[in-house]
C-alpha cells in the first residue's frame, strides 16, 4: 500500500506545509504505508497514480493541474483510488467543477484563527473514534459555498455559538463520501504547525487517511 503526498500550491502557501509533509510521512511509516511527497504535477499521469492507494493533498492551493493531470486524477479516483484533502485543499482547482465535487464543498472564507467546541457527530469513523462528543480546539474555522451535508456524511460540525465570525449556521468542517468506485475523505482543520505535533489530531488524520485508501488503521 502506498500514498502520495501533494502539497504544490499556486498562491497562499501554508506555513504548517512542511511539518504537515514530515507528519505525514512518519505517520505513514507507522501505519506500514510506503509514502511520497511530492509538489511536482507531472505525478499526475495514469501511470505513476497507479502505484498509489490514495492521494493527500495537503494545503494544497489554487491551480495546480493541466487539463491532462485533472483527467488522469479523475480516472484514478473514479476507478478505485482514494482522495484525502487537508484543510486548504478545499481552495485548490478553483475551477474545476468535478474537483469541488471531489471534496464536497469550496473554501470561501474565515474568521481569525480562535479556539471553537467541535461537535464529533460520528464517533464509529475510523477518523473520529478516538474522540469523545466534543473537541476543543483552535484553528481558522473555514466557510464553505455550500452546505456538503446532502451529499456526503458530516464527521464534524463546529458549534458557531462557541467563536466569533460564523455565518453558515449548520457547518460541516470533516466529511466523508464515495464517489464512483473511489473515495473521498476532507477534514477543514490543520492550518498551524503545531496541530501537526499533536497525537489526537495526527490520529484523526490517520483515521481517514487510511479510510480513503481503503487501509486498516494500526
Amino acid at each position: 500500500m502506498a500514498l502520495l503526498i501533494f502539497s504544490k500550491t499556486n498562491g497562499y502557501r501554508h506555513e504548517s506545509i512542511v511539518a504537515g509533509v514530515e507528519a505525514l510521512l512518519e505517520l505513514a511509516a507507522q501505519q506500514g504505508l510506503r509514502a511520497e511527497a511530492s509538489e511536482d504535477a507531472l505525478c499526475f499521469a495514469p501511470e505513476y497514480l497507479a502505484q498509489f492507494q490514495a492521494v493527500v493533498w495537503l494545503s494544497a492551493n489554487g491551480n495546480v493541474l493541466d487539463a491532462e493531470q485533472r483527467a488522469a486524477f479523475q480516472a484514478f479516483v473514479l476507478g478505485g483510488g482514494g482522495y484525502a484533502g487537508i484543510h486548504a485543499a478545499s481552495a485548490a482547482e478553483p475551477d474545476w467543477p468535478w474537483y469541488a465535487e471531489l471534496v464536497g464543498a469550496r473554501f470561501t472564507r474565515h474568521p481569525e484563527h480562535q479556539p471553537a467546541r467541535l461537535i464529533v457527530e460520528d464517533r464509529q469513523h475510523p477518523a473520529t473514534a478516538h474522540l469523545g462528543e466534543q473537541w476543543l480546539r483552535r484553528d481558522e474555522w473555514y466557510e464553505f459555498d455550500r452546505n456538503p451535508r446532502p451529499r456526503v456524511t458530516v464527521l464534524i460540525a463546529v458549534d458557531e455559538r462557541s467563536y466569533r465570525g460564523g455565518s453558515m449556521g449548520d457547518h460541516p468542517l470533516v466529511w466523508c463520501h464515495e464517489l464512483g468506485l473511489g473515495r473521498s475523505f476532507y477534514s477543514a482543520l490543520g492550518h498551524s504547525a503545531d496541530d501537526y505535533k499533536e497525537p489526537g489530531f495526527l490520529r484523526h488524520l490517520a483515521g481517514g487517511i487510511t479510510w480513503a485508501a481503503r487501509a486498516p488503521l494500526r
